[in-house]
Order: C-alpha cells, then sequence, then structure tokens
C-alpha cells in the first residue's frame, strides 16, 4: 500500500520544522527547570535512608525496574517477529538488554544503531530499520494507554487512545514515513538511504494488529511506575497518593521523556514533567527526594545489565 503524502501542505509544514531544535530547548528548558526547583528546596530535602527499613523497598523497585527492561526487551522481540522475521532463542533480548545503558549517550540513538546493525547480520537491512524506528512508538502507544486511564479526571485524556489506531498492518508504513522525516539523522548514522520509496519495500507482516508486543509494552511501563511508586511509598508515609492520578501523570512524564532524543535516557524531562504535573498534591521535598532515587534506581539496573556489553566494547579499543 502506497500513501502520498507529498501534495498534502499539513506534511510539507512539518517537514519545514526544525524537530531537533524543538526537542533540544525543550531538553534544555526541562532541566533548568528541575534543577532551580531542586536547590530551592534542597534545605528541606534529605538523603539520610535507614538501610534495615528501607533497603526491602529499594531492592523491590530496583527488581521492578530490572523487570521493565526485560519485558522491553520480549516486546522487541515480538515486533520483529510482526515484520516476518522468527527467532527461536533469546539472543535478540540478551542483546537489546546488554545495549540498553547505550540510551543514556548525547543524541539519544546509539542503542538503535547497535540493534540495528545486529538485526541486519542476522536478517535483511529492511526489517532491522522497521523494527528499530517502530519501537519506540510502540513504547508510546503504550504508555498513552495507560494515561488514557485520566479520563475519569477528564475528558481530554481520551484523545491518547489514537495512537492507537495507526498501529495495525494497513497504516504502519505511513507511521514509518512520519518518523523516517523526522529522524533524519538516524539514517545517516546507519547508511540507510532515505529514499522515497523506501517504506513500501515489501515486508510479511504476520498479523493485522501487534497485540503481544503492545502488551508487553505496557507492562513495561507498568513496571516502571510500579518501581517508581515504591520509591515514592518508601518517603512519603502520611498519606497514600491516589495511584490512578500517579500512574496518569508518570505514563504521560515518561512518554514526554521519552520523545526528546536530546535528553539522554529521558534525564530532565521525565522528571521536570512529572514535578509540573503533580503540582502540589504531594510535598516538594518528598516528590525530589522519590525522582533523585528512582532515576539512581533505574539507571543503576539499566548499567548492571549493560555491564558485559561495555566490558567487551572497552576491551577491544584497548
Amino acid at each position: 500500500m502506497r500513501f502520498n503524502t507529498n501534495n498534502q501542505p499539513y506534511f510539507k509544514f512539518l517537514k519545514k520544522i526544525n524537530f531537533g531544535g524543538l526537542k533540544s530547548i525543550f531538553f534544555i528548558s526541562s532541566l533548568s527547570y528541575f534543577c532551580i526547583y531542586f536547590f530551592e528546596n534542597i534545605d528541606q530535602i534529605s538523603f539520610d535512608i535507614n538501610l534495615e527499613r528501607d533497603g526491602i523497598n529499594l531492592s523491590l523497585s530496583f527488581l521492578f525496574c530490572v523487570l521493565s527492561i526485560y519485558l522491553n526487551a520480549y516486546a522487541w522481540k515480538y515486533i520483529v517477529k510482526w515484520f516476518g522475521k522468527e527467532f527461536k532463542s533469546n539472543n535478540l533480548v540478551s542483546f537489546y538488554v546488554l545495549t540498553n545503558i547505550l540510551k543514556y549517550i548525547p543524541g539519544g540513538f546509539w542503542h538503535f544503531v547497535e540493534r540495528f546493525n545486529f538485526i541486519k547480520k542476522i536478517s535483511n537491512p529492511h526489517i532491522a530499520l522497521y523494527s528499530t524506528l517502530i519501537e519506540p512508538y510502540f513504547m508510546l502507544s503504550g504508555s498513552f494507554l495507560l494515561a488514557s486511564m485520566g479520563l475519569i479526571f477528564s475528558p481530554f485524556y481520551f484523545f491518547l487512545i489514537f495512537p492507537l489506531v495507526f498501529l495495525n498492518r494497513k497504516f504502519i508504513f505511513l507511521i514509518l514515513k512520519r518518523i523516517g522525516s523526522i529522524k533524519g539523522k538516524v539514517f545517516e548514522v546507519l547508511r540507510f538511504p532515505n529514499s522515497e520509496g523506501q517504506f513500501e519495500e515489501r515486508i510479511n507482516i504476520i498479523s493485522f494488529f501487534p497485540s503481544r508486543a503492545l502488551l508487553l509494552e505496557i507492562g513495561f511501563v507498568l513496571s516502571k511506575f510500579i518501581g517508581f511508586y515504591i520509591c515514592l511509598n518508601t518517603f512519603y508515609t502520611s498519606n497514600t497518593p491516589n495511584i490512578i492520578f500517579l500512574l496518569v501523570i508518570f505514563s504521560l512524564s515518561w512518554s514526554l521523556g521519552l520523545v526528546v532524543p536530546s535528553a539522554p535516557g529521558g534525564v530532565g524531562v521525565f522528571e521536570a514533567c512529572l514535578l509540573l504535573f503533580v503540582g502540589k498534591s504531594i510535598p516538594q521535598n518528598i516528590i525530589l527526594i522519590s525522582l533523585v532515587y528512582f532515576r539512581v534506581i533505574s539507571t543503576s539496573a539499566d548499567l548492571l545489565l549493560s555491564l558485559p556489553f561495555l566490558i567487551r566494547k572497552l576491551s577491544k579499543r584497548i
């Protein structure tokens, strides 16, 4: 199926927008907002913890962050399978986990480069490119679906279901074209020709809707949220926050961190957005402490699981 978008003024307008510059501005603004917020409240912040009392909670948070990485890896495996490439072993999952730390490198696309090269060696460049480009859209769709639970607070959240409408065999090439037009730098790094007809290359999509991959991505975001919620409850014992409200703002904040590649791993953007959305519902010092601990824990999980990959890369340079 071909989609001719060249003559549509809306898409021509999108191509003229400097998304890279806008994302950089948004990243710098978010990071500045978080830093100002942090230093304004630093006299109320204490990072002292009682390991006997809080150690179990923080360990549970770490385990849920580890679980989220594996759920994300299995989701990618099923995305690749949806495009027609079957893997009998779990090599794909292991490689995904090992390269996850690369998302923290400035630029936000080096983990995509490694995964593209890995799939290309054992499949074909088109499946490698499609599965690499589309994975963030799966994560975004899963996160937005969770955030749409905010429908109980406002009808606005209904619109967050819309990304799912395009996540099917009929419209997948349209999504890939739009992502491709935004991520021109990725094509350059991957040395893949960004031609007009590349997205019409035939691939064997095995079903109309990739339900298994989407469910795993939902599980990924939920596991991340549980890890954060455990951190929050470790330091906020006076009241129990509304868990649906927290899930909605967590999902929205995480989504914004995802779509700003200038933010390595969403650092700064996720925290700033969550601070903004949570408002006065939770004491400022508590939410700041929880965010810092959650960031340290989630990054530590990525680093621990990626350690063999980093050691191998460093040993080749020595």
